[in-house]
């Protein structure tokens, strides 16, 4: 695994003479301190799965809402439709949770010199607190999400280094007495072959902090690769995309997703006075 990764973060700076500012959020499982910019709307609608033998979960669809309160806050709503299916191939749906959150990129470093913008920002800082409440249906004594209520707090950050950028995460999971505390860390680079189209790769890690009961800690360390597209002239509408899988050997009894996948649209749009920090 540890081979596996230094050849990834070796690969990555052979394709990145070319980079343009890595952005996470969706289609990835890592976030970035990037914000929509001021009064800009950003939607994603995606279908996300996430498959072990034993135990898998889809939401159809996630729809996460973005807004920009002024150049580095973000507020974000995230409803979601949810199925899984359990160790006994039996799949169940219904309405999913709903995820606050508010970023705010309290820190920026840009080249000396030039005019302030994303083009010339070589750090940032940032952090993007959230609560994941459910919903007042059957979904949890269905065993389709998890019990609420969560409380993510994650360090959030861009750097360039040289013609690379990169994008990294580090936050804590706050559980509750069914659900584990756990921690995320997520790193992704990439870059833009044109101005319609980016690739990036990225490595994730969620790990409890602590085992629940008898039963043994969970671990997904997962790759993937995926990327947007825009669709028209204008660059309001995006093809968002990923594919990737556990680097773990996966086993009924694990985390470990035999494949995960995202394909969704990101819509942009709000008045014409977008702000340059994006």
């Amino acid at each position: 695994m540890r081979r596996f990764i230094q050849l990834f973060l070796l690969f990555v700076p052979l394709v990145g003479a070319t980079l343009a500012p890595a952005q996470g959020g969706p289609p990835f499982i890592t976030d970035d301190p990037g914000t929509p910019g001021n009064r800009q709307w950003e939607i994603n609608v995606g279908w996300i799965g996430n498959h072990n033998p034993a135990h898998a979960s889809y939401q159809l669809p996630n729809i996460d809402i973005n807004y920009g309160w002024g150049d580095r806050i973000q507020l974000m709503f995230s409803p979601y439709l949810a199925a899984a299916t359990d160790e006994n191939n039996t799949t169940r749906a219904g309405l999913g949770e709903t995820v606050f959150g508010v970023k705010w990129r309290y820190f920026e470093h840009h080249s000396a010199g030039q005019h302030k913008s994303d083009e010339n920002m070589n750090f940032s800082l940032g952090t993007y607190p959230q609560v994941t409440i459910n919903n007042p249906t059957s979904t949890v004594r269905r065993g389709i999400v998890e019990p609420g209520p969560q409380y993510y707090l994650p360090a959030e950050f861009t750097a360039k280094w040289g013609p690379i950028d990169f994008n990294g995460e580090v936050g804590r999971w706050i559980g509750n007495h069914n659900v584990p505390d756990r921690w995320g860390r997520g790193l992704i680079a990439g870059h833009e072959f044109c101005e319609r189209l980016e690739l990036y790769g990225e490595i994730y890690d969620l790990q409890d902090v602590s085992r629940m009961g008898t039963a043994p800690k969970q671990r997904a360390l997962t790759v993937d690769v995926g990327g947007r597209q825009t669709l028209d002239r204008k660059g309001h509408l995006r093809l968002l995309f990923m594919g990737g899988r556990g680097i773990h050997a996966v086993t009924r009894q694990n985390s470990e997703p035999d494949w995960m996948a995202y394909v969704g649209v990101q819509i942009l749009f709000g008045p014409n006075e977008a702000s340059e920090n994006k």
